[in-house]
């Protein structure tokens, strides 16, 4: 099941902090917190006060890292605001960020606000803290100053969702009585829906089966099942379920058969798909525009471009719009195919049509220029973003820095690295690891990839360790050993406890590694 799939079935369901609140109501006679004021902090000083304290608890990730200690100096200045932006900041930093928000809740008159505690909720369950998570919703139980929504719930599925771990979905939702939350039928949805999403079809199924004679099922319930059937190849599963909704007596409104058709085509059934798409006409029930991108995306899979534009152009003489991911699909095959011209007049048609591009429509045409050395077009798509309002990621100047380096247009990177600040972009450590390692790889550039590893330092990211393994194999292959040690005595003196740790990797320690981060999700927020 795509992500567009249910966009119009769970618009009411969207998992936002502005719609969460108010997740978590705080009762008025509560003991728990002072009443004193929260101060309130405006102006100026706000984003510095944030970048500090964000830094201060991203440099501080590990247990034995004293956080509080360094978080003592800005008591005087926390305020509500002031903390939810750095949760926000610090949204992959699951042990720390819970930790500032302890630390934060310890001051004498500072109350936190109920975003607060849905954003820690988020962060807890995101970085697979389950048992501090659960702590968490029993204190807030307990307390007597916090009622716990369903919707807390519906992040917690997530959480379990994402984690690969559907079992512990199903007992959430189960465990939903202890709170003092009855599930509701919408609960039920959601819990299949997020199942579902992330592949987790026959667990959903299975609770489906037990669950279903405490609820009122709807059209929308069998819906979400036959799509999660459809979204892993099993179209026989939907088939039935379609059968079970008509024989439950459910209205089959255009959302079930917009779910039906697209199992039908990932199962690659299109002709059976055909034949009810004409049904549905028949019992006048007027297709949609993602009726017809089903079978756009279907035929871009198959690459048969042909059918695809014949169904494009059928929804424009019905006066249908395509969305942005329906065009993308086309985008991408088109430059997968060569048709990169093609694709250039598709993104044109968007812009004319109203239907603005995001990052993956020109992020594909990118990728065709990048893996093509066309590193003129490239450039000119770059600035083309910009004067389209449509600001590169990460992606886009990965791909971009990875080609210049390999072309050897250093003088390119460098442009484009120093205005990489004028379009709020700022490089995480994947960026400065494309810079770095393609650097290592050229003759001569050596002290050029130094020079982006300082950087990297002085910004408090820490490096991968591959990253410094390289960067030191290529000094020790030169004999270039002060440089290793000027290195190393940098990450020492840095704010960052993790990369101090790190300084024994470039020193040749191999067992720093095991202290050491592997991903580069932690430092995405900063």
């Amino acid at each position: 099941m795509s992500k567009m799939a249910f966009q119009s079935l769970f618009s009411e369901y969207k998992i936002l902090t502005s719609f969460l609140c108010p997740l978590v109501q705080h009762k008025p006679n509560c003991h728990h917190f002072h009443t004193l004021p929260t101060p309130q902090i405006s102006g100026p000083l706000l984003p510095d006060l944030v970048n500090e304290i964000s830094r201060l608890v991203s440099d501080h990730r590990y247990p034995h890292h004293d956080l509080e200690l360094s978080l003592n100096p800005f008591s005087e200045q926390i305020s509500t605001n002031l903390v939810e932006q750095v949760l926000k900041r610090c949204k992959n930093l699951g042990l720390s960020a819970h930790r500032f928000f302890l630390w934060a809740k310890s001051i004498q008159g500072f109350q936190h606000s109920v975003e607060s505690y849905t954003i820690l909720v988020e962060i807890l369950g995101s970085c697979k803290q389950f048992a501090i998570l659960w702590d968490f919703l029993i204190e807030m139980r307990e307390s007597c100053c916090c009622e716990i929504k369903s919707e807390i719930f519906w992040l917690i599925f997530k959480a379990y969702s994402r984690a690969n771990l559907p079992d512990g979905a199903i007992r959430s939702f189960i465990r939903m009585d202890e709170f003092g939350i009855k599930p509701t039928t919408r609960d039920f949805d959601m819990l299949l829906y997020i199942l579902c999403k992330r592949k987790h079809v026959k667990q959903a199924q299975q609770f489906f089966d037990q669950a279903k004679s405490r609820f009122l099922l709807t059209a929308k319930t069998y819906s979400i099942l036959i799509s999660g059937w459809g979204k892993i190849g099993d179209s026989g599963k939907a088939c039935e379920l379609f059968q079970a909704m008509l024989e439950q007596g459910c209205p089959v409104d255009l959302l079930a058969y917009n779910n039906f058709l697209e199992a039908l085509c990932k199962g690659g059934h299109v002709g059976e798909a055909t034949n009810v798409f004409h049904d549905m006409l028949s019992k006048r029930v007027e297709p949609d525009a993602f009726t017809y991108s089903v079978f756009i995306r279907t035929h871009c899979d198959a690459n048969d471009m042909r059918s695809a534009f014949k169904v494009l152009d059928e929804m424009r003489r019905c006066h249908l719009l395509p969305n942005v991911f329906t065009y993308n699909c086309i985008i991408k095959r088109l430059c997968l195919s060569e048709n990169v011209e093609e694709a250039y007049q598709l993104l044109d048609e968007m812009i004319s049509r109203g239907v603005k591009p995001d990052t993956w429509s020109y992020n594909a045409i990118q990728a065709y220029h990048c893996d093509h050395s066309e590193v003129n077009r490239a450039l000119r798509l770059l600035s083309r973003m910009e004067q389209d309002n449509c600001l590169p990621d990460r992606h886009t100047y990965n791909m971009v820095f990875k080609l210049l380096i390999r072309i050897g247009r250093f003088d390119k990177a460098t442009e484009v690295w120093e205005n990489m600040g004028d379009k709020k972009f700022y490089p995480s450590v994947s960026t400065y690891s494309v810079m770095i390692h393609g650097l290592c790889k050229k003759k001569g550039k050596l002290e050029d990839a130094c020079k982006y590893f300082e950087m990297m330092i002085d910004e408090g990211i820490p490096p991968y360790v591959t990253t410094i393994e390289l960067l030191r194999n290529r000094l020790l292959g030169l004999g270039l050993l002060d440089q290793i040690e000027i290195l190393a005595d940098k990450m020492r003196q840095s704010t960052s406890c993790s990369i101090q740790e790190l300084a024994n990797v470039m020193v040749g320690n191999r067992a720093a590694q095991n202290a050491s981060r592997h991903d580069e999700t932690d430092m995405e927020s900063d």
